[in-house]
């Protein structure tokens, strides 16, 4: 338990205790952390492929990702889409062309390549993968240094983040409905709700959601909560150009913590440059809250 809660954070904070201002070594960060999150990836899927009965659990896979994602994604949208009419937030919108959804739909499924091949590894008799977890372990620990590096260079400070009432009010209420949609779809898995609850709580962070959960849980819990995060973000990427003009807060909100980077740039230029702040708040708080969230719920419920 106490391995599970320390994993997840102290790594983080050592990272964000570090301060970077040399451009070169900040692009080294983020192109680190592209290949850590590979690594991983592969390292799911050779792990999955270890599993027994491998058919029957690919098909409670995919079923009970489909399950998870429209529970909680679901109650997102829902609840946004209720926030944007309670509240409209109206902002000077500069209208500028949106970039090419499919393209970063591409760049998004390319993800799953390094899955795909650490599965087909994973078939392979190599006595290499029984050293899997402790593999996992060790990329899990750089990856979080790593993003505490990187939310630090983003220079956003405590009253930044207090007084930016629009990321604050979208993070809570995908906190809760998300939340909310893990508690429902407990019920439909036949799952016990702080693990439910705990696999929903990725909110968009598919690279180390599911490497927590599958420390956890095991590969089974692990792979539904990656292609469901995964799906959240594929989804988002869709919705925004229809959402951005009238519902901001809902087209800010359905991209969870990848609203500070992945999907940055289209809420930008859809929404004006008064999307950056919240969207950059929104990503950093979810970012932070994620990894403590999901390992209370995990070891503590």
């Amino acid at each position: 338990m106490w391995f599970g809660i320390l994993i997840a954070l102290v790594p983080l904070f050592i990272g964000y205790s570090i301060k970077l201002k040399n451009a070169v070594w900040i692009a080294r960060v983020n192109k680190s952390l592209s290949y850590l999150v590979y690594a991983i990836l592969f390292l799911m899927g050779s792990g999955l492929a270890q599993l027994n009965d491998l058919l029957n659990n690919l098909q409670t896979i995919l079923s009970s990702t489909i399950i998870l994602f429209i529970c909680s994604f679901g109650f997102n949208v829902i609840f946004l889409l209720i926030l944007d009419h309670i509240y409209p937030w109206r902002n000077q919108a500069n209208h500028r062309e949106l970039p090419a959804r499919w393209k970063m739909i591409l760049e998004s499924l390319t993800i799953f390549f390094a899955l795909i091949i650490g599965f087909v590894c994973g078939l392979l008799p190599l006595a290499i993968w029984q050293y899997n977890q402790i593999f996992s372990e060790v990329i899990l620990v750089i990856l979080l240094i790593l993003v505490g590096i990187q939310l630090r260079s983003n220079n956003i400070t405590v009253k930044q983040i207090v007084i930016n009432q629009v990321g604050i009010t979208t993070t809570l209420i995908v906190i809760l409905s998300t939340l909310l949609g893990g508690w429902l779809a407990a019920y439909l898995l036949k799952l016990p709700v702080n693990t439910s609850m705990a696999m929903s709580a990725g909110f968009g962070w598919y690279s180390l959601s599911g490497i927590l959960m599958t420390e956890a849980q095991g590969a089974v819990v692990g792979s539904i909560t990656f292609l469901s995060d995964i799906l959240r973000e594929l989804c988002a990427i869709m919705l925004i150009p229809s959402l951005i003009r009238r519902y901001k807060l809902t087209a800010l909100g359905i991209c969870g913590a990848t609203s500070m980077d992945f999907t940055l740039p289209m809420l930008q230029k859809g929404g004006g440059i008064m999307m950056v702040p919240p969207a950059i708040v929104q990503g950093f708080l979810l970012t932070l809250i994620m990894p403590i969230l999901m390992t209370l719920l995990n070891y503590y419920f």
